[in-house]
């Protein structure tokens, strides 16, 4: 099976692409286990190549890294379609600048602790909520990222099942981090892109852990990467690619789990979706 990880920025250009880990998902034979093998890492500069990517016939399945939708209590208080393909076609509609004054007016009409209103998955994920526009601009990347899914057809789960043959679900690479080297790396540059050897040595052990195996206990299968692809994961100053290639194993994980359900809850609010996980369904 095909299998994509995607990091995923909502302003692509040369210096910060959206990233794309291209990988197949290897059965087992007689001399390895089940398997997930990166075959190639891409760079995409441009919104259109994005969406042209999504028109690729299947049978694929992608792991992303942004937020498909909002909070259920923001689209009932900002009147929005209480269904997902409603919902972001009203977002769609907003240009960039209008959306986010609507929820800078939002944020500031709420009273302290509850303005930036999460999903039951974020609470579980321990991630941001997907309204934030500053620091890591999750909203900006909802305001590009979804209604370009929602126009390709694909199958966004759980929100909006559509072509089984192109299957997209939401990633959160921080959780594979987390179990791989610890809660408090930092394997990326700072706001300004500046590096240091504590950050490239977290990349290296988390790069290690990846190709010697460290995901089999949790995920159930180990990665299998090149020598090349390994020193490149490494070299990323800003961890975009090895983003990509953890949100891969996420989506890896919830195909083998398509017959019970893609590991995403029977009962999950389907207009906020899921971000898929092992660890989000403790």
């Amino acid at each position: 099976m095909r299998i994509y990880g995607v990091d995923f920025t909502s302003r692509p250009k040369p210096a910060k692409p959206i990233t794309v880990a291209e990988c197949d998902f290897v059965a087992a034979d007689e001399q390895a286990p089940d398997r997930l093998v990166v075959r190639e890492l891409l760079r995409i500069q441009d919104l259109e190549r994005f969406a042209q990517g999504l028109l690729r016939p299947g049978p694929w399945v992608a792991g992303m890294d942004f937020p498909f939708s909002q909070a259920r209590r923001l689209v009932s208080d900002l009147g929005w379609p209480d269904d997902w393909e409603g919902m972001v076609r009203r977002v769609a509609a907003l240009e960039p600048k209008r959306f986010a004054d609507l929820l800078d007016m939002y944020r500031e009409a709420q009273p302290a602790g509850r303005k930036e209103p999460k999903r039951a998955t974020d609470r579980k994920a321990r991630s941001l909520s997907p309204m934030k526009l500053y620091g890591t601009p999750v909203a900006k990347m909802f305001h590009v990222g979804a209604p370009a899914l929602a126009a390709s057809g694909v199958s966004v789960l759980p929100c909006r099942p559509a072509d089984p043959q192109r299957v997209v679900l939401e990633a959160y690479p921080a959780l594979v981090v987390r179990h791989l080297i610890g809660p408090r790396r930092s394997y990326k540059a700072d706001a300004k892109r500046q590096q240091t050897d504590a950050r490239r040595k977290a990349r290296r052990e988390l790069v290690a852990a990846l190709a010697g195996g460290a995901t089999a206990p949790r995920y159930g299968f180990p990665v299998e990467l090149s020598r090349f692809c390994a020193a490149s994961l490494v070299d990323d100053a800003q961890g975009d690619l090895v983003d990509a290639v953890l949100c891969a194993v996420q989506a890896a994980w919830a195909w083998r789990r398509k017959d019970d359900g893609w590991g995403i809850p029977e009962g999950c609010d389907r207009l906020e979706g899921w971000i898929i996980d092992p660890a989000v369904l403790r």
